[in-house]
């Protein structure tokens, strides 16, 4: 673990994957089990404005990566906190002690992409994104091999499991 990780009393956890992969869900259990502050950082994206406009295409905001971490620094280094986001890279690694990579079955991902209205280009590109797997293999380049985990997220009963496992991980870490 690196010296920043090891000075937080408690850790740093992001909880990412392609959207509609049950990153919210899992980050609202994970914090709230375990007394972490949740950061959902679309809502948080949208909300305060770090974003460079809107991507009418994609019915999504354009993420202003610098104004994010600059937002977040001081309460990433002080620890205790479950983000969620559907990217990954270009957070500081320092930042955090796990990072979570939930996958999901395209039969699941696509019916809940469908729930949300997402339009038809969109499902598709992140359906794509998720047969490539583009997060994962963006967690795997951006952060130690050792603090990367990856979790099937299909089923109510698995995201019971993955929150049970990340609690495990973060008693055995949180000093």
């Amino acid at each position: 673990m690196e010296a920043s990780a090891l000075r937080r009393a408690q850790p740093n956890i992001l909880i990412t994957g392609t959207p509609g992969t049950g990153k919210t869900s899992l980050a609202e259990a994970v914090a709230s089990a375990l007394g972490l502050q949740h950061i959902e950082l679309g809502a948080m994206v949208k909300d305060k404005g770090w974003h460079e406009g809107k991507n009418d295409e994609y019915d999504t905001y354009i993420l202003d990566e610098d104004k994010v971490c600059d937002e977040l620094e001081d309460i990433m280094t002080k620890g205790g906190n479950v983000v969620d986001f559907h990217s990954c890279d270009f957070f500081p690694e320092r930042w955090f002690d796990l990072v979570v990579v939930l996958r999901c079955d395209n039969t699941f991902l696509y019916s809940r992409l469908e729930t949300r209205g997402y339009n038809a280009k969109k499902i598709a590109e992140n359906i794509e994104c998720e047969i490539m797997q583009v997060v994962l293999d963006e967690a795997q380049d951006s952060y130690r091999k050792e603090i990367v985990v990856e979790l099937q997220s299909d089923t109510v009963e698995q995201m019971q499991q993955n929150c049970e496992q990340i609690q495990n991980w973060a008693r055995k870490h949180i000093k």
